[in-house]
């Protein structure tokens, strides 16, 4: 039973470990994730509810408006312009 449950705990652990190491990071040059958000509040955003970056040179997250409706958008990772807000 230990066996089976130590198994379980380390295969659990490889696979989270993966996720986090193929996850994109934001390339030389690019702004801070917290001036990321910043662009988005500027924009409208109320709340943001996911933000990451993405392999194609992109800040890419989701949030909410003062209209309640959920968005999504796009920041360019180095200029910091808002290239896509629209409605989820």
């Amino acid at each position: 039973m230990i066996k089976k449950l130590t198994a379980a705990v380390l295969a659990t652990a490889a696979l989270t470990t993966a996720q986090f190491a193929l996850a994109d990071k934001p390339g030389a040059g690019w702004i801070t994730i917290e001036k990321a958000i910043e662009k988005a509040k500027s924009a409208g955003y109320t709340e943001i509810y996911k933000i990451e970056a993405d392999d194609n040179g992109y800040w890419e997250g989701e949030g909410r408006k003062a209209d309640s409706l959920t968005y999504e958008f796009r920041i360019d990772g180095t200029s910091g312009n808002v290239l896509r807000d629209q409605k989820d």
